[in-house]
């Protein structure tokens, strides 16, 4: 799952010093502004691998467990490339999950299930279902590039004591499960701190929340935490993050459809 995801699922937006692009004459400017330099500030991180847990939560507040290991590649230029690989339990150990994300075409996603030995590929019109049974939907998996939207900047506000930005984004994608999103962006360091998504019929869906921040290599934000409400369904999925790695030596070889069967 891939961290510029959801962490990804809006890893574009903040500031301490303004830098000129900033100051512009429209809301609309000054979103993309906003957006164009968060996605700068998390360039040059290479690779990364990481531990996740995924806690899924019904409305009852019955849960049940999942680890998983992620695998991410820098792609300059283009969307990043990530890899799931489900560790436990039993009943989904080997299930491995293959993104190449891009900044305008349709991102391309695969799923391998052991059960079948078959790869499948995640129909493009598809991307507003579920993960995994989680409340992160397949679009919230990829890198969340700047062009995948259009942007529009609506105030600054205090969020749990911190200053953000608060930017309205709109999918390019014809295919999302969403209308809108509203963003809280946390001006001292451009990261996300709380995304809102507006589903299809711009009813409110779901609140995704970013707790625990860490800095890696003294430049790049991972939460430890985000928490997943559907406020439609009652259910919450909540992903803890742990252990990473930076610059590892991942290539493109480690990312393709052959690497998903033979990932343990």
């Amino acid at each position: 799952m891939n961290r510029r995801m959801i962490q990804s699922t809006v890893a574009a937006v903040v500031v301490g010093l303004l830098p000129f692009t900033l100051v512009a004459e429209t809301a609309e400017e000054k979103g993309l502004a906003i957006a164009v330099e968060a996605d700068k500030r998390d360039e040059g991180f290479g690779d990364s691998t990481a531990n996740m847990t995924m806690e899924l939560r019904n409305k009852q507040g019955d849960s049940s467990t999942r680890y998983i290991r992620i695998k991410t590649l820098e792609v300059i230029g283009d969307g990043d490339k990530s890899m799931s690989i489900f560790d436990e339990p039993a009943d989904v150990k080997g299930t491995a999950f293959l993104t190449f994300s891009h900044a305008i075409k349709p991102d391309e996603q695969w799923l391998y299930l052991p059960a079948l030995k078959r790869v499948k590929r995640i129909n493009s019109k598809n991307k507003s279902g579920p993960f995994m049974g989680s409340e992160f939907a397949y679009e919230d998996i990829a890198s969340q590039e700047v062009e995948k939207y259009t942007y529009k900047y609506l105030r600054d506000e205090t969020l749990n004591g911190i200053d953000c930005f608060v930017i309205e984004r709109y999918p390019a994608y014809k295919h999302s499960g969403y209308t809108r999103q509203v963003a809280w962006i946390n001006k001292a360091e451009y990261r996300p701190e709380k995304v809102v998504f507006y589903d299809r019929k711009n009813s409110l869906l779901k609140t995704l929340t970013y707790d625990g921040y860490q800095q890696y290599l003294d430049k790049f934000w991972r939460a430890d935490q985000m928490n997943m409400e559907n406020h439609q369904s009652g259910k919450s999925t909540t992903l803890t993050w742990s252990n990473y790695q930076f610059r590892t030596g991942l290539e493109d070889r480690d990312f393709n459809k052959n690497s998903l069967k033979r990932a343990k």
